[in-house]
């Protein structure tokens, strides 16, 4: 069966096979909220029938996602015991399978966690720059940038890190099984799934890519166009994550999985060794920590930028009245255009690996030098990026997120990513999954844009083993030092605006959890000088941007974020983005 029901936001795929492990739930939830409970434990479940879900309301437990059958997942691992990390792990793996366009083992990410003892902490499992990786291994013969090269093929994929990281959230925090975790992901993949029209038309978008880079055959090309409900089976990726179940971290840096990244690295001109994969380490790291109006928001330290300008941004729109001025007024719209040109500015100057770079985290973030940067905003009219420089003191868009809110008040947020959509395009031979191609995060000739026209400096600049500057913004708000919101998208560039409009959406505006979500976005990124608004952004506000003296330029979806708030004492509601595929569950 290939076709598709829709109604309102609820859309229903009919699989034509059972699912033959898990005990997944899979019933059609509502149009708008649905309560939901356990699936009895025996209960035969297909996931070829699947529902997304925009927006869930529940009592005990919640996760939201990119991919239904990867929440459906989610929720399963939860009612079978596991904390809040297993049903992670257990989610980034079947989006290996599910969402192969972002969802990945061939990639990297961070993981934000709290867990109900009170413990903060981050797993950040980045990808590097392989060991034979030079600084100029990305300009032509006259000196300039090839993105050809950074963008597409084996010379573009960093050393993945999705599988070290899971594996070490999983040894330190985990509950559950290993081998019960990766089971779920093992079956999608051998016995297939029907896909969205989304994945429909990004497979058919990509063909020529899959063929120019791959010279055997992938399991995303096909000799007729896909189609919503048509069935996606990868063999070779279930072999792939067998070895992850059986071996776990050395399932995939060492034999057999191994030996085929290299000799696929071998075969296209890559960089990356087994020395490589051997060395790789996952890094536990501080999250960023900070107060907002008495909320304390807990999210990711460096290699990411997102934690510290999350923590800019917020810091400098607290010296105004937001919430006097109102959502989608001209004056809160500005203020928050203007802060995030400056901390954007600092992103290129000071941020990136702070292994190989010092990055001075106090001073950027301090009260003082924020109230000092803002200060040269004029309310009413346009500043210049050519004027605002980096603060001085003595001293992708392919990418995808989760959230999950446990029973027992621990809470993930996970952002991971390939970078750009499929990543390089290049699937491991015999291993059946794409690489990566974070090396584009890289400042390849410093002063130069990226991918998302992302101006870096000399802290980004390529070295071997170095972890690319990234603008992954998984975070979590504490209030009363509980849970309150789990958020984070993907989005690129976009990423870290998109986390701090649905914050301050929320604590600020006042906004239902969904509008947060789900309301026009914008974002200004310091270079180029232009603020880009979705499709939908109110045309008074627009006006008034303009006469103001802001060049807007209107584009496609800004981000795909997702939520879950749990006010206390009240039931949790999780929300996935409208812009995707997104979907929510729990019970």
């Amino acid at each position: 069966m290939n076709g598709l029901m829709m109604n309102n936001n609820t859309k229903s795929y009919p699989f034509p096979i059972r699912f033959c492990v898990t005990t997944l739930l899979c019933a059609a939830l509502g149009t708008t909220y649905a309560q939901t409970r356990p699936a009895p434990e025996e209960q035969t479940i297909q996931p070829y029938h699947y529902t997304i879900q925009k927006d869930t309301q529940v009592a005990h437990a919640c996760v939201v996602s990119a991919h239904p059958l990867a929440s459906e997942v989610g929720r399963w691992v939860l009612q079978q015991g596991g904390n809040a990390v297993d049903a992670a792990v257990a989610m980034q793996l079947a989006l290996a399978v599910v969402y192969p366009a972002a969802g990945n083992i061939g990639g990297g990410g961070f993981m934000v966690i709290h867990l109900n003892s009170g413990t903060n902490t981050v797993f950040d499992y980045r990808e590097e720059a392989p060991g034979k990786a030079t600084r100029n291994m990305f300009l032509d013969s006259l000196g300039n940038p090839d993105s050809r090269l950074s963008l597409y093929g084996a010379l573009s994929a960093g050393i993945p890190g999705t599988v070290a990281g899971l594996w070490q959230a999983w040894k330190k925090y985990g509950h559950l099984p290993w081998r019960m975790l990766v089971q779920p992901a093992v079956d999608l993949a051998r016995q297939g799934f029907c896909i969205t029209a989304t994945e429909a038309r990004w497979l058919n978008e990509s063909r020529k890519d899959f063929l120019q880079y791959n010279q055997r055959p992938v399991a995303f090309v096909k000799s007729m166009p896909w189609k919503a409900g048509d069935t996606l089976r990868q063999p070779e990726l279930a072999e792939t994550l067998i070895q992850i179940r059986d071996h776990g971290r050395k399932g995939f840096y060492a034999g057999r999985v191994a030996r085929q990244i290299v000799q696929t690295m071998q075969h296209h001109h890559g960089l990356i060794t087994l020395r490589d994969l051997r060395q790789y380490r996952a890094f536990e790291r501080q999250p960023v920590i900070f107060d907002y109006k008495g909320y304390t928001i807990v999210s990711v330290p460096p290699p990411s930028a997102g934690g510290i300008m999350l923590q800019q941004l917020l810091g400098m729109v607290s010296f105004y009245p937001l919430a006097q001025w109102g959502y989608g007024s001209p004056q809160a719209t500005q203020l928050m255009i203007e802060a995030e040109r400056r901390s954007y500015a600092d992103r290129a100057r000071y941020l990136g690996d702070p292994d190989f770079v010092h990055i001075p985290v106090s001073q950027l973030t301090s009260m003082d030098y924020l109230r000092q940067r803002i200060s040269s905003y004029t309310p009413g009219k346009a500043s210049r990026s050519e004027d605002i420089q980096s603060g001085h003191f003595t001293e992708s868009e392919e990418t995808t997120h989760l959230c999950v809110l446990d029973a027992e008040g621990n809470a993930v947020s996970v952002t991971y990513t390939l970078n750009n959509l499929y990543g390089s395009k290049l699937v491991v031979e015999g291993a059946g999954f794409l690489l990566n191609d974070e090396m584009d995060d890289f400042s390849a000739k410093p002063g130069s844009p990226n991918l998302y026209g992302l101006t870096g400096g000399e802290a980004n600049a390529i070295a071997p083993h170095k972890r690319m500057l990234s603008s992954m913004t998984p975070t979590i708000v504490l209030k009363n030092e509980k849970p309150y919101l789990i958020t984070g998208t993907p989005g690129g560039s976009t990423i870290i605006t998109s986390v701090f409009q649905t914050i301050v959406n929320i604590l600020d505006f006042h906004l239902s959890p969904h509008e947060a979500v789900n309301n026009p976005k914008f974002h200004h990124q310091w270079l180029p000088d232009v603020v880009y608004v979705e499709k939908g952004f109110p045309d008074s506000l627009a006006q008034a941007l303009q006469a103001m003296g802001y060049r807007l330029v209107e584009r496609e979806a800004i981000g795909r974020t997702e939520l879950i708030v749990h006010p206390e004492g009240e039931p949790i509601i999780g929300v996935g983005d409208h812009r995707g595929d997104d979907s929510s569950a729990g019970y």
